[in-house]
């Protein structure tokens, strides 16, 4: 049997905070046969929630009744986005750049959400590809193999400086599978300017995987391609106030990857 139940997400402002406010809403939604997945706080005086409902004239009825409460104001009857998810998931929202829509945020402080939120996007299937951009030993290339472990995928290094300098000019044919995640740092393939490494990339490029770029400002500088070719951006710093630069971490042949001193 079939599960044609759809997935919701509830978000409300406390007005009037009282005993039992939760366990009156809680009750409401059980009587329209609408159930309760997850629920947390994800913002002051806001929370979330992930509902499973049938009938999509019952989500209707909440939201009427729900209006005429003083008690609370509603934020969000939507089905979910993955933000929604996340941030249910983790008592709050995900930052995102203002102007850039597909720009998101996070400090070292909050790799848990950032592995989450890359898994996520790794399950979505076919072409994605996600830019990186955060500074030496921040947590770049380790988030993205936890994420990888997470959404049950194989990692797959085009060039990475994590353990020892990686440049692969060749793949075996079953790595060229669509389950793969393919990480590429964006410097070290800049430097290595052979045609088989580059041939490798472009080759990967046309499967209908997740390719991760960790520095891409530096890789459209030494490729065909452009920012507006990446799905997302992820920029990940130490803290809140750390600026990520590119004035060390460009290609100079004479500099033997001596800025990375990992």
């Amino acid at each position: 049997m079939t599960d044609d139940r759809k997935d919701w997400y509830f978000e409300y402002e406390i007005l009037h905070n009282r005993p039992g406010l939760l366990g009156d809403i809680a009750s409401l939604m059980g009587m329209l046969s609408i159930n309760i997945i997850m629920i947390n706080g994800v913002e002051d005086a806001r929370r979330g929630m992930l509902l499973l409902s049938r009938d999509d004239r019952q989500i209707k009825r909440l939201r009427i009744i729900l209006d005429i409460m003083e008690t609370i104001e509603i934020r969000k009857l939507r089905r979910p986005k993955l933000r929604d998810k996340l941030a249910v998931m983790h008592g709050r929202y995900i930052k995102s750049d203002s102007d850039d829509k597909k720009t998101f945020r996070f400090v070292r402080d909050e790799l848990g959400v950032l592995v989450d939120f890359m898994a996520e996007l790794f399950n979505k299937g076919g072409h994605v590809l996600i830019g990186i951009r955060g500074m030496p030993r921040v947590g770049k290339t380790e988030s993205i193999v936890a994420a990888s472990v997470s959404a049950n995928k194989r990692w797959l290094f085009l060039s990475s400086t994590l353990l020892k300098q990686t440049v692969r000019t060749k793949l075996m044919k079953d790595e060229y599978s669509t389950d793969n995640v393919f990480i590429i740092d964006g410097v070290v393939s800049a430097k290595q300017f052979g045609e088989d490494h580059w041939r490798v990339l472009r080759e990967v490029m046309q499967i209908p995987a997740v390719k991760v770029v960790e520095h891409p400002d530096i890789f459209v500088q030494q490729s065909d391609y452009t920012l507006d070719d990446f799905d997302y951006f992820i920029e990940l710093r130490s803290d809140s106030d750390q600026e990520i630069t590119y004035k060390s971490l460009e290609p100079d042949q004479s500099d033997e990857f001596s800025m990375f001193d990992f």
